[in-house]
């Protein structure tokens, strides 16, 4: 059975959550379901939990569960018309009165931004389709020259660029959310807002080993702490929608090739997401735009791509998940996919682990019939480890329990499976032989290269490395 290398995750909405429609959606090659904590309530994501969990059974695969947290949501007021029209050069002022805008003023429920306010900073509305530049300033107002014509209605979002706000990546709400969230069955936290290092650290604080981290980069300001904060992830979500809006469209590309090349240093997953197929919301076929965007971060190693609205709310969900499985196959049969992969160069592990992993890829390219990498793992790092190589065969992950199986679901070319502790290295090689025959991953004279730590018990200690070839 062909396994796609690149992982897809998939955004429940009103259009998927149902039993039926995620047991298509995961036969359509989907391995983690995000929850969307902006839109819905908690009963309805546990029941959506439920549904995974019985398709999982059902197909008898691991399937990841993706918690998205909704952040801080900065939004303006109403309008008493319910919208207005700006033009350009206009005097337009945002405030703290709570009460209906119209052609002058709006609300801004956010005194926080006011402590921060500049004389020509720039406050960008409704997806920075419209721009402010702020001329004179109070604790409590600020008036602005509007830059650009625009109609503005009720409760539209609002981004300030470039600057560092005073505001907690996790709300009142968020709290709240997780405190049921870590009751479910699931796997990774998506943690919006994250603006410095210590917003991951409150998060830790809170979340502790209940789940994984996926940090989302959509601040300008968490940029300046790149590497720490991928440090202290686990996983790494490029999110293009709110990092597209505060920064210059055109620096987005090169900023997802610097957080995906970091990523792959460090070896923590990094996701891409926003818009990858998003005219399949209202259409059967993307264009060709948005296939060569979902082709470029498969040629770049990326772990997963990331639908959302296409299969929240999206007339085609079925058809999104099946053309963007079939852009990943194809472009991973390409040879200069391998070409362009094993262009990158990693730095070396100064540890026996680290050895191993990064061996992996010359002892397959010495095999005659190379099938699986296979990594005995209690901690799931071996496994990350190898994930990391990106080696030329898919990586089999026997792992000691479901938490470990599941959050290894976002990792490229990973299989998980859960498996009884071996005593023996023999018990070992037997289990990897009879997993990969179960999966049809290798049949008779391929062979398996296997990774274990021994003693077996234990965690973190990856010291052994075996080349099986199948028998009879």
């Amino acid at each position: 059975m062909k396994h796609a290398f690149t992982k897809i995750i998939s955004t429940l909405g009103p259009a998927t959550s149902s039993y039926e429609m995620i047991k298509l959606l995961a036969q359509a090659g989907v391995n983690v379901f995000r929850l969307n904590f902006s839109h819905g309530d908690i009963a309805g994501h546990r029941k959506n939990v439920r549904f995974i969990r019985r398709v999982e059974k059902e197909l008898k695969t691991k399937l990841g569960i993706l918690c998205d947290l909704q952040g801080p949501k900065l939004r303006i007021g109403t309008f008493e018309k319910g919208s207005v029209s700006l033009k350009a050069g206009q005097v337009f002022t945002v405030d703290l009165q709570n009460k209906p805008g119209d052609e002058t003023r709006v609300y801004l429920p956010h005194p926080e931004v006011f402590q921060v306010m500049k004389k020509n900073m720039i406050i960008l509305l409704n997806d920075g389709a419209i721009g402010l530049r702020i001329d004179d300033f109070t604790d409590s107002f600020a008036r602005a020259t509007v830059l650009n014509d625009g109609i503005l209605s009720d409760h539209k979002g609002f981004n300030v660029p470039n600057v560092m706000l005073p505001i907690r990546a996790l709300t009142d709400k968020d709290e709240a959310d997780l405190k049921e969230i870590l009751q479910m069955d699931i796997n990774w936290i998506g943690l919006s807002f994250v603006q410095h290092p210590d917003d991951v650290r409150h998060a830790r604080e809170l979340i502790k080993d209940k789940a994984a981290i996926m940090v989302k980069l959509e601040k300008p300001s968490a940029l300046d702490y790149l590497e720490e904060i991928v440090d202290l992830a686990d996983g790494v979500m490029v999110a293009r929608g709110d990092l597209g809006v505060e920064c210059p469209l055109e620096q987005v590309p090169a900023l997802q090739k610097k957080i995906v090349a970091v990523c792959r240093q460090k070896g923590k997953p990094v996701v891409i997401a926003t818009q990858m197929l998003e005219s399949m919301i209202q259409n059967p076929l993307p264009t060709r735009a948005e296939v060569s965007d979902i082709a470029t971060a498969v040629y770049d190693g990326v772990d997963c791509v990331m639908l959302s609205g296409e299969t929240a709310v999206g007339r085609y969900p079925i058809q999104a998940v099946s053309m963007m499985s079939r852009i990943i196959q194809q472009t991973e049969q390409d040879p200069f996919y391998r070409i362009h992969l094993e262009s990158e160069k990693l730095e070396e592990s100064k540890s026996v682990a680290g050895s191993i992993s990064g061996s992996i890829d010359h002892i397959l390219k010495t095999l005659p019939n190379p099938a699986l990498v296979v990594t005995y793992s209690m901690s799931g790092a071996t496994t990350f480890r190898i994930a990391r190589e990106r080696p030329s065969v898919p990586i089999l992950a026997l792992v000691g329990n479901e938490k470990i199986a599941h959050k290894a679901t976002v990792l490229w070319g990973t299989i998980p499976v859960v498996c009884k502790t071996p005593k023996t290295m023999m018990e070992v090689i037997k289990q990897a032989q009879k997993q990969a025959k179960k999966m049809e991953l290798a049949t008779v004279k391929d062979q398996l290269v296997i990774t274990a730590g021994y003693p077996f018990v234990g965690a973190g200690n990856t010291n052994m490395l075996h080349v099986h070839t199948i028998e009879e």
